[in-house]
């Protein structure tokens, strides 16, 4: 086994030492807008991706789009949607490169944009004309995928690691959107089996605006009473905090975190500044094995100009009571019960230079009579072009408890939480970006996970440095980064390096972490990686005659973690649709090959192998007497994943 360590580090070198070198691909750019966009809460990366591949097959037309469908590309701002729209409204889009006259828009978020957008040649389009049956599917766009993983085959004794998956998607336009999906967890029988399906409309009649069924997700205001499962909370996308416009769309996965059952939503309209969206929804899902857990709401959303209003309510109904472990400190406050009401209500005024957000909710807990509160509310300032600035508080009362919604956090449950948050985006001057927030929150009681018994006062400070330069089609970043952070204990630092350069068809980059701990029972402690990416696109190289439909993405990676606490975390590419950010801690390497080859126009395969050696892990250093095995972490660890794409 460790001889493909060594096959992956000469592979590397070589790749590093005669390729010429490329721009961004598109999986590249949706990794990067993944990576900034979440690099702090926990999103579902498949739903991302499946998104921005159905926006890039079929991609938004600036003449003739909504702030609804702009939101679908997470890394546009607020601020840069209204823009866009206010370019539209004035004067029609006649080419991409006027996207560069937008003020709010940097050239490297117009780098992003780009694969999703186009400029449509028509005067007009009518939305709610009906296409025939025969031109929905004579024009839809088919995907069949199944995927195979070896998960782990070293570390599975008697037992199956093979993961196994199938889907299917029909989309034309995203008009009419079908997908299902059928997957197998390592391990599993045929009993865990784990299957779903959805279907969208969109625009099938003048009012009805979206209907969906299946598998989907709702999200309305601040998320304190319906959240979707893409949330926004703290990413290098800093002025994007607390921002949300969802809605109801589809949702692909089966992991089940969406919402099972249908929801419609109806549009009336008053000229063009004027709209009432009427929604409501149901769904039933298990909350376990035995517990069933029933969901209605409804949501009335106003817009008039610059104002938006929202009025979100949800009864949520179990079959049997919901009793959490009472003798745990953390969940004392959570909810008992069978019969949960949520009400909220949230605005939104952009003027401008500002904008005002903010939503008020309150949910049921324990008894009819007792109500809980909760509070978010912010600004975004625009004082010039360049220069964007947020604040944000939230408050959410100990016993405010809502398992269906999720604002702007610090742990993944709106409960018990006070904090304020301050952040800053400054692109002003040429060639550097400035980012950064400090965000002090408040924790009255005792919180999972947080080795405190007691009230905690907690912090998360952040600022980076990043530096572009472009020269014709060669281009290259440099960004540092500083973070210090404390909830509940210990404390950690970290400092990150990244060094980006592309021009040709490879892409190269180095990146450096390192942080240190500390805590009131445990000594200073320290964990760092190193790790150097290389992509490669041959249809691309110049060098050959021919074109060679292959792709390769390939990463070489060493780390010393001396606690868990020191854990390190990096993104990784992997086969299509596929979610993978690796816990690395002990001290060891990792190094994985990433293929994708067209082997005609509409059948790809695409294939990774990664292994990660341990030369002494977290356990073993805890307990030097194991010697990996049954309860220990082992040395070695291989993964494959192979996914073939068929599309019409």
């Amino acid at each position: 086994m460790r001889k493909r360590l060594l096959i992956f580090f000469i592979l590397g070198t070589w790749s590093l030492c005669t390729l010429p070198v490329f721009g961004q691909s598109l999986d590249d750019i949706i990794l990067d807008i993944y990576r900034a966009a979440t690099e702090f809460t926990e999103v579902d990366y498949e739903q991302l991706q499946s998104d921005l591949y159905a926006l890039h097959d079929t991609p938004i037309d600036l003449n003739h789009t909504s702030d609804e469908e702009l939101s679908q590309l997470r890394f546009l701002s607020l601020r840069q949607i209204d823009d866009i729209l206010l370019y539209a409204d004035k004067h029609p889009f006649v080419s991409l490169y006027e996207l560069r006259l937008i003020p709010s828009l940097e050239d490297y978020e117009i780098r992003d944009l780009l694969p999703f957008v186009r400029i449509s040649n028509q005067q007009s389009e009518t939305l709610h004309q009906q296409p025939s049956i025969q031109e929905v599917f004579a024009h839809a766009h088919h995907e069949l995928l199944t995927r195979v993983d070896v998960r782990d085959i070293e570390g599975y004794e008697g037992t199956d690691p093979v993961y196994l998956q199938a889907r299917y998607r029909f989309d034309y336009r995203r008009r009419v959107v079908f997908g299902a999906r059928l997957q197998r967890p390592p391990a599993g029988k045929a009993q865990d089996l784990q299957y779903g399906a959805y279907v969208q409309l969109r625009d099938p009649s003048p009012h009805l605006h979206t209907l969906v069924a299946g598998n989907f997700q709702a999200g309305f205001g601040q998320g304190l009473v319906l959240a979707p499962v893409f949330h926004a909370g703290k990413s290098m996308y800093v002025v994007s905090a607390g921002q949300s416009r969802e809605g109801l769309r589809y949702y692909s996965s089966v992991d089940g975190e969406g919402l099972h059952g249908a929801g419609a939503t109806f549009r009336f309209r008053w000229g063009k500044q004027t709209r009432l969206d009427a929604s409501a929804l149901y769904s039933m899902r298990r909350a376990n094995d035995s517990v069933r857990h029933h969901l209605l709401g409804a949501n009335i959303t106003f817009r008039h100009r610059k104002l938006e209003l929202q009025f979100t309510a949800v009864e949520n109904l179990w079959s049997d009571s919901i009793r959490p472990y009472r003798d745990a400190r953390y969940n004392r406050h959570y909810f008992r019960g069978r019969n949960q009401a949520v009400i909220g209500a949230s605005v939104r005024y952009n003027h401008g230079w500002f904008d005002l957000f903010g939503e008020i909710a309150i949910a049921q807990n324990n008894t009819p009579s007792l109500f809980a509160p909760a509070l978010i509310a912010g600004s975004r300032f625009y004082p010039c072009d360049g220069v964007s600035l947020i604040a944000l508080y939230r408050y959410y009362s100990p016993y405010f408890d809502n398992a269906m919604g999720y604002a702007f956090s610090e742990t993944s449950r709106i409960n018990d939480e006070n904090g304020g948050y301050l952040g800053f985006d400054i692109t002003r001057l040429r060639r550097w970006r400035f980012t950064g927030y400090a965000d002090l929150f408040y924790f009255s009681g005792y919180k999972y996970g947080l080795g405190s018994d007691t009230a905690t006062l907690g912090y998360d400070v952040l600022a980076e440095a990043r530096y572009h330069s472009q020269v014709s089609d060669t281009q290259w970043w440099l960004s540092l980064r500083a973070r210090v952070r404390k909830k509940g204990s210990p404390a950690t630092f970290s400092l990150r390096a990244q060094w980006d350069y592309t021009s040709g068809p490879l892409s190269l980059r180095t990146t450096a972490e390192a942080n240190l701990t500390r805590s009131k029972t445990s000594p200073l402690s320290y964990g760092y990686t190193v790790y150097q990416d290389a992509s490669l696109d041959c249809s691309r190289l110049s060098s050959l005659n021919t074109k060679v439909p292959l792709s390769v993405q390939f990463r070489v990676q060493w780390f010393d973690a001396r606690e868990w606490t020191n854990r390190l975390y990096a993104y990784e590419h992997d086969v299509l649709y596929a979610f993978s950010v690796p816990a690395t801690y002990g001290l060891g390497g990792r190094a994985y090959l990433c293929l994708r080859w067209q082997i005609i126009p509409r059948l790809a395969l695409y294939g990774k192998l990664s292994e990660t050696i341990y030369v002494r892990s977290w356990y073993m250093q805890k307990h030097p007497s194991s010697q990996g095995g049954a309860g220990g972490r082992l040395p070695l660890r291989t993964d494959i994943h192979l996914l073939l794409r068929a599309t019409l």
